[in-house]
């Protein structure tokens, strides 16, 4: 299945119009991204600890910001769902999708913060703002905003339901998936977060699990 671009209206809904990417199942499935462009800011260390909420702090703005401007220029979009990319030091090649979350020390996390944006939305307008919104804010990580494009291809996903710690119990479902289909990991570990963590309690959680694969 390829995720076709959305026909422009006059408030574009990327979650609604990408229904395919910030959708799945609660099974194992197979698809195919097109490349997509994003906010983005990396970090190391614990989702839970103070660099990651910090991360979200300063994306978040620039974010809004970039949606106030293109309003303003006849181009409004809704903010779509935070997600982020994980991986790991190659130090700890050899553990299992399932494994890597249970046994790498948090700290030695590494991930991407991205939020989505629209096509038209060009590196101009997200320095512009960027800068206006540093200045606004004077909190030096929005200085560390900053565009990026991902082209994952062929994918293998599967929805989550429940807490974070919980996890690996999908990604192991995942990886005997992955196996029985001969395809193998060929990127950066991707979550969608589909409810607010900071809202909605953990057995309720909807988060989207992707694997690059080849």
């Amino acid at each position: 299945m390829t995720i076709t671009s959305p026909k422009t209206s006059s408030k574009l809904d990327l979650v609604k119009h990408y229904k395919s990417y910030y959708s799945a199942r609660n099974t194992p499935e197979v698809l195919t991204l097109e490349e997509a462009h994003y906010l983005s800011l990396t970090g190391q260390g614990d989702p839970n600890g103070a660099d990651f909420k910090a991360g979200i702090q300063a994306l978040f703005p620039v974010a809004y910001g970039i949606k106030f401007l293109c309003k303003s220029r006849g181009k409004d979009f809704t903010v779509p769902k935070l997600e982020a990319q994980w991986w790991f030091d190659k130090r700890y090649a050899g553990l299992s999708m399932a494994e890597a979350p249970r046994q790498i020390p948090r700290a030695d996390w590494q991930w991407r913060l991205l939020i989505r944006l629209p096509d038209f939305v060009t590196a101009e307008v997200v320095a512009s703002v960027r800068k206006a919104v540093l200045e606004k804010k004077k909190v030096a990580l929005i200085g560390d905003v900053s565009c990026y494009t991902l082209t994952e291809g062929k994918v293998v996903q599967m929805l989550h339901n429940g807490p974070f710690d919980r996890e690996p119990e999908s990604l192991q479902i995942m990886q005997e998936f992955m196996t029985l289909h001969n395809l193998k990991h060929a990127g950066h570990h991707h979550e969608i977060y589909l409810s607010d963590f900071n809202k909605v309690a953990p057995a309720k959680l909807k988060t989207i699990l992707r694997e690059p694969v080849q």
